[in-house]
Order: C-alpha cells, then sequence, then structure tokens
C-alpha cells in the first residue's frame, strides 16, 4: 500500500536514488536535508526522474528538535529512512567529534520526534564499517561488531540506540541496513554522486579526475594482505541499494524490534581492480599513484547477502560494469556536479 515516507539525507547520493524508487514505487515522499554535502538541485532531479513531485523538502539540521517537530507536524508520516549523516572514514580520523554529534545527535533526535509524533517504523542506513578488520570473508550479520574508526563507531552506537529504544518501546520496528560500498549513478545520468568539496570516497574522486577537476587518484596503500596489495571492497550499485531500503519498508510490519541485515553483493573487488573498470567504462588510463595506508582502513570487507536474500528474495542485480558505466554517465553529463544543470 502507498505510504508517506521521510526520507532524511534524502538529497545525498544514496537518499536521493531512494526517493526514485520510492516515488516509482506510489510512496508519498517527505525530504528532509540540511544540504551540508548534498545539492537541492538533486531534489529537481529527482521529481523530473521520478514524474511526480515530492510531498515535501524541508532544509532542517535534524539536530534542530523545533524545525523536526514542525516538519512531523505538517506530514502524516507512516514510516522513516534515515540516510542523513556524515559518512567518511578518513574525515571521521580528524573531526571524530562532529561525526559523534552530528551522527549520533540526528539519531537520537530524530527517534525523539518519532516518538513524540508516534511513527513506529524506521529503516536505518548502517555501515559494514561496524565490522572492522575482520578475518572472516565474506561478512554476517552475526559476526561481531569491531568498528576501527569514529565514523564507524558512530553506526555502530546508532545500532545500540535503536536497540535499545526497541527494548523499551515494544511497539517499534526497526530495520537497520548495513549495505557496503555504494557506487555508480541511476542509469538515467539524471542523478549521482555529488559531494561538496573534494570527495572522500574512490569512485567520485576518479570520476572527477576523469572529467579534469583533479589531476590524479591516491590508491592509499598497496600492502595489505590482498591479492594486489590493495583493499577490497564489496561495489555495490546505488540503485540496488535504494531498492533495497525501498524494500525494507515493505517489510517493517513483519515484525517489531530491530533487525539487522546487510547489503551486498557478495563479491569484492580491489581498488586496482576498480581503477581498471573504470577506466575501461571513461575509454582512457585514469591515473593514479601509491599513497600511504589512510588510518582506519581494513584491508578486505566483503557481505554475505543470504540472510537478506532467505527473508525477502532481495538480490543485487547490477554488477561492477554496470557500476562504472553509469557513474561516468552521470559524471560526464555532470562535469561540475549539479551545477552543471
Amino acid at each position: 500500500m502507498p505510504q508517506t515516507v521521510l526520507v532524511t539525507g534524502g538529497a545525498g547520493f544514496i537518499g536521493s536514488h531512494t526517493c526514485v524508487e520510492l516515488l516509482d514505487h506510489g510512496h508519498d515522499v517527505v525530504v528532509v536535508d540540511d544540504h551540508s554535502n548534498s545539492s537541492p538541485h538533486a531534489l529537481d532531479a529527482v521529481q523530473k526522474l521520478a514524474g511526480r513531485p515530492l510531498a515535501g523538502a524541508h532544509r532542517v539540521d535534524l539536530r534542530d528538535r523545533a524545525a523536526l517537530d514542525s516538519v512531523f507536524a505538517a506530514h502524516d508520516v507512516d514510516a522513516v529512512i534515515h540516510f542523513a549523516a556524515k559518512k567518511a572514514v578518513g574525515e571521521s580520523m580528524r573531526i571524530p567529534l562532529d561525526y559523534f554529534d552530528v551522527n549520533i545527535g540526528g539519531t537520537t533526535a530524530l527517534l525523539c520526534a518519532m516518538h513524540e509524533h508516534g511513527v513506529r517504523r524506521l529503516v536505518f542506513s548502517s555501515s559494514c564499517s561496524i565490522y572492522g578488520d575482520t578475518a572472516t570473508v565474506p561478512l554476517g550479520e552475526d559476526e561481531p561488531a569491531g568498528p576501527t574508526n569514529p565514523y564507524a563507531r558512530s553506526k555502530h552506537i546508532c545500532e545500540q540506540l535503536l536497540g535499545d529504544a526497541c527494548r523499551r518501546y515494544p511497539e517499534l520496528s526497526v530495520i537497520a541496513l548495513r549495505y557496503f560500498n555504494p557506487i555508480g549513478a541511476h542509469p538515467s545520468g539524471m542523478i549521482g554522486e555529488d559531494p561538496t568539496g573534494v570527495p572522500n570516497n574512490v569512485l567520485p574522486y576518479m570520476a572527477q579526475v576523469a572529467v579534469g577537476r583533479l589531476d590524479e587518484l591516491a590508491v592509499f596503500g598497496d600492502d595489505y594482505p590482498t591479492p594486489d596489495g590493495t583493499c577490497v571492497r564489496d561495489y555495490v550499485h546505488v540503485v540496488d541499494v535504494a531498492d533495497g531500503h525501498r524494500v525494507a519498508v515493505d517489510h517493517l510490519d513483519d515484525e517489531a524490534g530491530l533487525r539487522v541485515l546487510n547489503l551486498g553483493t557478495g563479491t569484492g573487488a580491489s581498488v586496482l581492480e576498480l581503477v581498471a573498470r573504470f577506466s575501461a567504462a571513461v575509454g582512457r588510463p585514469i591515473p593514479y599513484r601509491i599513497a600511504d595506508r589512510r588510518a582506519g582502513d581494513v584491508p578486505i570487507l566483503v557481505a554475505d547477502p543470504s540472510r537478506v536474500a532467505a527473508a525477502w528474495g532481495w538480490r543485487t542485480t547490477r554488477d561492477l560494469a554496470d557500476m562504472c558505466a553509469d557513474a561516468w554517465k552521470f559524471q560526464r553529463s555532470h562535469p561540475h556536479g549539479y551545477r552543471s544543470a
């Protein structure tokens, strides 16, 4: 049944793609975003792509309870998808208090507002980084948490907060999706990843190298215990990740309490393999240099996605070539991000 879904961080990379998926499946969507790392132009593209308007778009910092309360008061919200957070491992090592303030403080304020307004259903955008430096490949949801950086710790603490809230309020239904490394863009090329400032993640950095905005990619470390010495990650197409969040909304009523599920392909690729695939999509080599390891990184993170497949029949549908081709299509048509439009 169509629902009204409030999406925090809805103008961001994954949030914007999730808004399209929700709109395409008949839901009404309300966006809350402070645009600290996103463009409001992304929401224009979302509505054009979906052929439907948003039910509302509010420029709000989640920590501003008065502003957040006004959003809930203005809309009859059935469920919330919570993306809004700071998300870069390296940056979190430099400004850990900011990460705790924004990620944990924003989640706490959101839970309080939901409780105040009688909203009991939440999909939380969690992270595979919670697993930390582990020798287990692939990683299942029962693997002990071992976060190695402030970003990962903030996500783990948020999951613990959600668990505590569910124990206190048994009517709450929360699904935490630990997705692995989302990359790519919508196949239309209309929406994609457009970070503010210098990108913290590898693919948008490569894409900006490809359009001439940056000179070369820094590959952080080539001495990890992996086949080519660079970090191995489970890269997932952003449209698959968005679809996983949309499907999660449909399963919130399956049971109450907190459920944790991985979203991933189950297949890893090294940073150098990703460079080669993106170079093929672009049609020329992407210049790169090997740099020192980055604090907080771990050698391998690959998902075991069998639990979500068994529970919902959900699987990824796009491969690494699709991810690179779609990311390049967005960057090529938006050389300066959404400002290009």
